[in-house]
């Protein structure tokens, strides 16, 4: 499950959790984007943090596990590479790819998607206001075999809103974990102090 994570948040949680029940996932490997292609120009809260916090988002549950590999990694964080390097590492693992329908529904300008879309199967979990039947109206039907597709409670939150709302002093409990609220909090990370927050120890 790849995302810039910034923050995390319950609805990531619950795709996470809903995916590895109905696909029967041996686990979740969360990996934290490195620099978001799909997402230049915007100024994301350094890697650390944000790693820091996807770590106390998902340390109480034994079948969720954090990667690096994005983050250790220079360069765009390309799906393409972090699936090529998770086979080279797991040669015997089925694959799966979970992100969500609005993600899925863009895959087209992905780097190297005609290759990407045979390396693994990919999960498109569902996103109050996205339709999944788009899919089919989108995407070419060799990719439409390679995705399979699941319905997630209608939590509709958003890191963007987390990060507003964090900016305008609003309450952002109950969004997300109290022990990720706190980190926020402690770093002062989204606050408008027009500084980019400094990383961890920094």
């Amino acid at each position: 499950m790849g995302g810039t994570f910034d923050p995390v948040h319950y609805g990531h949680l619950i795709i996470a959790e809903t995916a590895r029940v109905e696909f029967n996932l041996d686990r979740v490997l969360w990996i934290p984007a490195g620099d978001p292609p799909h997402k230049p120009g915007r100024v994301r809260t350094p890697q650390e943090h944000r790693h820091a916090m996807v770590l106390l988002a998902t340390a109480a549950h034994p079948q969720f596990e954090v990667s690096r590999i994005e983050l250790e990694r220079s360069g765009p964080s390309f799906t393409f590479d972090t699936v090529t390097a998770l086979r080279e590492r797991h040669p015997s693992a089925e694959l799966f790819f979970l992100t969500g329908a609005d993600a899925i529904l863009e895959i087209l300008t992905w780097h190297r998607h005609a290759d990407v879309i045979h390396l693994c199967r990919f999960i498109a979990a569902t996103r109050p206001g996205h339709d999944l039947g788009r899919l089919g109206t989108v995407l070419p039907a060799r990719y439409l075999q390679c995705i399979d597709t699941i319905a997630t409670p209608g939590v509709d939150i958003s890191s963007t809103q987390i990060r507003e709302r964090v900016r305008s002093q609003a309450s952002i409990r109950y969004l997300l974990p109290d022990s990720v609220e706190t980190y926020i909090q402690k770093h002062r990370l989204y606050a408008d102090t027009g500084e980019s927050p400094a990383a961890p120890g920094g």
